[in-house]
């Protein structure tokens, strides 16, 4: 699998939902990417037809079995240590879905190209005049409710925590973020950050310096997600946990916002 980038696909009874023909079409034309799927235990179809993506396309995809249902969290968390493993420059994760196009994988490279400093690269939901940002009132309230939680929890001005595409650079600080298991099933995107934090507590550097948030062209929900408005109220639990664990070490955040991009590729210096 020579390519410089591992995308990790969380997949959990996803057989009706799977994109498989966007999959197939991007490895097609971008051979930088390859994908990394993780079924979750899954109990309707999803193994099968990750059996045939992966037989058709072998030299770009590959599949991890878990047997039993871990939860979202453990699948991208073992995704992610076997994507740093493969070697390569970049390692991320994707939802399934495809809520975020895959074409926005190549910005987020750019992104990390184009910014050596920067480690991290975040897809932020932003509905901004010439983006399509299609998200449901309830969803968009209620994430954006969470979103400043979580915000409030890290002391750190992150705009979109939960967004399911983010990607970071192949290094062992990066690698470091994923080798202890999370607390929980919902939160480990702020997790991660709150990890991350300590490292930069320790080597005195700002988080901000590292996280880059990068608003998407285009995201829609797709109907069939397994994240409900009574999930918020699990969530802000695990913040509490997230909050107890990680407030009591010293972190060291930097005055200034996490940078956003509002332009398109070719804006990026």
């Amino acid at each position: 699998m020579n390519a410089d980038t591992t995308i990790v696909v969380p997949c959990y009874n996803e057989a009706t939902r799977l994109p498989v023909d966007a999959f197939r079409a991007f490895v097609a034309a971008e051979p930088r990417v390859r994908f990394l799927f993780v079924d979750d235990g899954s109990t309707d179809e999803t193994p099968h037809v990750l059996s045939r993506l992966t037989t058709t396309e072998p030299d770009r995809v590959q599949t991890i079995v878990q047997r039993v249902n871990r939860g979202k969290a453990e699948a991208v968390r073992v995704g992610m240590l076997s994507a740093f493993a493969n070697g390569g420059r970049y390692a991320g994760y994707w939802d399934a879905d495809l809520a975020t196009p895959l074409s926005e994988i190549l910005r987020f490279i750019d992104v990390l190209e184009a910014q050596p400093d920067r480690d991290i690269c975040f897809g932020a939901r932003v509905q901004l005049l010439g983006r399509e940002i299609d998200r449901t009132p309830v969803r968009h309230y209620v994430g954006r409710l969470f979103a400043t939680a979580a915000s409030v929890a890290l002391r750190l001005p992150v705009y979109d925590t939960q967004c399911g595409a983010k990607l970071f650079r192949v290094s062992p600080a990066m690698r470091a973020l994923f080798v202890e298991r999370f607390l929980g099933r919902w939160t480990f995107d702020v997790e991660i950050i709150a990890r991350l934090m300590q490292q930069c507590a320790r080597e005195r550097r700002p988080a901000s310096d590292i996280i880059y948030e990068l608003p998407l062209e285009e995201w829609r929900d797709v109907d069939g997600s397994k994240v409900h408005p009574l999930d918020f109220f699990a969530a802000l639990i695990e913040l509490g946990r997230i909050r107890r664990l990680y407030g009591s070490n010293p972190v060291l955040t930097s005055q200034s916002e996490i940078s956003v991009e509002y332009g398109h590729r070719a804006d990026i210096h």
